[in-house]
C-alpha cells in the first residue's frame, strides 16, 4: 500500500466510528476495522478476538474505547507537542470537569497509587524524587486497613514504603508517628472480600487531616455511578485515581489521579517527561491524554438512567434465550457496590438434569467459535452485558442455549 493511500485509509477512521456510534446508541462502541489495507492484523498474527461476556478486566483489554476517544487519538497523532504542556493543560480541562483543585493523567490507576504515594514522600523536594525508592532514615509509613491489603498496594509498596496494617479509629490514632507518609484507602474492599471497613470513610479522612497526612483513596474499579467521581472528594480525600480503561471507556493504559493541587503537581514532578524519577517508565502518550479527557467528557454528558435501562434489557434478551432449556434460571443482580455496580445476568440449573458444571461451560464457550469469556463459580455462571456490542447479545444467549442443551441427560 503506497503512504498516501495508508494516510487516506487511516484518516476515515473516526468518521466510521461516529458513524457506527449512532447505529449503536446504547453502546457506542469502537467498530474501528482491525485491518491495515487487505490484512486483517487479528488473523495475521493468530490472535482469537473474544466476546467479552466478563467485565472489565485488564486481561481482557479492558473495556472498548468510544468513537470519541478514537477520534481524539487519531487527531492528535500527527504532530508533535511538549508533553509537559500537554499534561499541564489536559490536567486543568480535566480537573474543571471533576470540579477539583488539580488533575492529571496517568498510566494507569496503579501508577497513580505509586505517583500519589511519591508525592506524599517528597512534596517538591528534587533530591528526595533522585532517591526514591530509597530514602535515607527509617521507612516512610503508610496506614492501611488490615482488610484493606489487596494485590495492588504493590504499586503502593513499589514507592519505598512499608504498610502498617490497622483495625479501627483508634488503633489508626495510634499509629501514625513522624514517619507516616500517608493513609491509603481501598474502597472496592467490601466488593471484594466482604468484610466491612473498620473505619468509615469520613472517620479516615478526619483522622488523616487531624494529623496532617496525606489521604489517598482507590476507587479504580468504581463508576457507575458516575456521581463517584465527585463523591470522594467531596468527603476530604487528598488524592483519588479511578481507571481510565474501564467503564469510563477511555484508553486501557490510562487512569486518573486527582485532588489536592501541592500533591497533583508533586507527583507529576515524579513522572515522565522529567528524565529520572520513580515514574519515568510510567509514561503515557500524547494521545491516551487526549484520549482520557475526551472519554471523561463522553461519559459525564452520556444519559446513565438510558444506558442503565439498556443493560437491563440485554440481561432479559439473554434470560429469554437460555431459560427455555429444563431448570435453568436466570436472575438479575446488581453487586452491592462500591465496585462493579451495574447490571449482570446469573445463570444456574439443576446439574442432575444437565449435566455440565458452570466452568465446563465457561470452558466450551472459551474454545468454541466465536470464543467468548464469561465468569463462572459453583452456583452457575455470570454474564456481565456491559462489555457486549448490542451485535453479541443474541450471539452469548445461544451459544449459552447450545452449550447447555448438549449436555441434557
Amino acid at each position: 500500500m503506497k503512504r498516501r493511500d495508508l494516510l487516506k485509509y487511516f484518516s476515515t477512521i473516526p468518521v466510521m466510528g461516529v458513524l457506527v456510534g449512532s447505529l449503536w446508541p446504547s453502546f457506542r462502541a469502537s467498530a474501528t476495522p482491525t485491518a491495515v489495507g487487505n490484512t486483517n492484523l487479528f488473523e495475521a498474527l493468530g490472535i482469537r478476538p473474544i466476546i467479552n461476556a466478563r467485565g472489565t478486566m485488564t486481561y481482557l483489554s479492558g473495556s472498548l474505547m468510544t468513537p470519541e476517544v478514537m477520534q481524539a487519538i487519531n487527531a492528535t497523532a500527527h504532530d508533535f507537542a511538549n508533553m509537559h504542556e500537554v499534561m499541564d493543560k489536559v490536567g486543568e480541562k480535566i480537573a474543571e470537569l471533576l470540579q477539583c483543585e488539580a488533575a492529571m493523567v496517568t498510566s494507569g490507576a496503579a501508577c497513580a497509587l505509586t505517583l500519589g504515594t511519591a508525592a506524599a514522600m517528597t512534596g517538591m523536594d528534587e533530591e528526595k524524587m533522585k532517591q526514591l525508592p530509597h530514602l535515607p532514615g527509617p521507612p516512610k509509613e503508610v496506614i492501611i486497613q488490615k482488610s484493606h491489603r489487596y494485590v495492588f498496594d504493590q504499586a503502593v509498596r513499589s514507592a519505598g514504603i512499608q504498610f502498617v496494617e490497622v483495625e479501627g479509629p483508634e488503633e489508626m490514632e495510634k499509629a501514625i508517628n513522624e514517619n507516616t507518609v500517608m493513609a491509603l484507602f481501598f474502597n472496592g474492599a467490601f466488593s471484594w472480600y466482604g468484610i466491612p471497613d473498620s473505619i468509615s470513610h469520613e472517620k479516615f479522612v478526619e483522622i488523616a487531616k487531624k494529623h496532617k497526612v496525606a489521604s489517598f483513596i482507590d476507587a479504580a474499579a468504581d463508576v457507575p455511578p458516575a456521581e463517584n467521581l465527585f463523591k470522594y472528594q467531596k468527603m476530604g480525600f487528598d488524592m483519588v485515581t479511578f481507571s481510565g480503561g474501564k467503564m469510563i471507556r477511555g484508553p486501557q493504559s490510562a487512569g486518573l489521579l486527582f485532588g489536592r493541587k501541592d500533591l497533583i503537581e508533586a507527583a507529576k514532578r515524579n513522572f515522565s517527561p522529567y528524565e529520572s524519577p520513580i515514574g519515568r517508565s510510567m509514561k503515557v502518550n500524547k494521545e491516551e491524554i487526549f484520549g482520557m479527557y475526551v472519554a471523561l467528557k463522553t461519559y459525564l454528558e452520556k444519559d446513565h438512567a438510558k444506558e442503565w435501562d439498556e443493560w437491563v434489557a440485554q440481561t432479559k434478551r439473554i434470560a429469554s434465550l437460555v431459560n427455555p432449556v429444563p431448570s435453568v434460571n436466570s436472575e438479575m443482580q446488581v453487586p452491592e457496590g462500591p465496585a462493579n455496580v451495574f447490571p449482570g445476568l446469573h445463570i444456574s440449573w439443576d446439574q442432575g438434569k444437565v449435566k455440565i458444571t458452570p466452568g465446563e461451560v465457561a470452558e466450551a464457550l472459551r474454545s468454541g467459535t466465536p470464543s467468548i469469556e464469561i465468569g463462572s463459580g459453583d452456583e452457575g455462571l455470570r454474564v456481565a452485558v456491559v462489555t457486549l456490542r448490542p451485535d453479541q447479545v443474541d450471539i452469548v444467549g445461544q451459544r449459552i442455549k447450545e452449550v447447555l442443551e448438549q449436555a441434557l441427560a
